[in-house]
């Protein structure tokens, strides 16, 4: 029974490899661009928005939604492209810890706001 040459783990991670196509990551920013999406038509007291019906709002979530999750997506890509592997700063521990939060989640923020910004006023326009 010589078992050289075999992975005896291999077979463990199988089905594990084909289940997560969908990161949490993904799931998350999808539920932040619904919730801004929804916060920003709601509370958004522009003509534009107050002007508009029932089904152009719902239209406006759904729209912002998808395309804030995308900007997201997109964020996220260029923060994996473009993070820095060091960081140098002469500002202190304060603007080393602002560096170090905005490369954690600042060009998802910001893809995600433009998306959800943009896809909603397209709509309400």
């Amino acid at each position: 029974m010589s078992q050289q040459g075999e992975n005896p783990q291999s077979g463990v991670n199988e089905e594990d490899r084909s289940t997560s196509s969908i990161s949490p990551a993904m799931i998350g920013w999808g539920v932040a661009a619904a919730v801004l999406a929804i916060v920003s038509v709601t509370f958004n007291t522009s003509s534009m928005v107050l002007s508009a019906g029932w089904f152009a709002k719902r239209v406006a979530v759904l729209v912002g939604a998808i395309l804030g999750w995308l900007g997201a997506m997109a964020g996220d890509a260029i923060r994996k492209f473009a993070h820095p592997d060091a960081v140098f700063t002469n500002g202190g521990i304060l603007s080393l810890i602002w560096i170090k939060v905005f490369w954690a989640v600042g060009p998802q923020i910001l893809g995600l706001c433009v998306g959800v910004f943009f896809g909603c006023a397209m709509v309400l326009r």
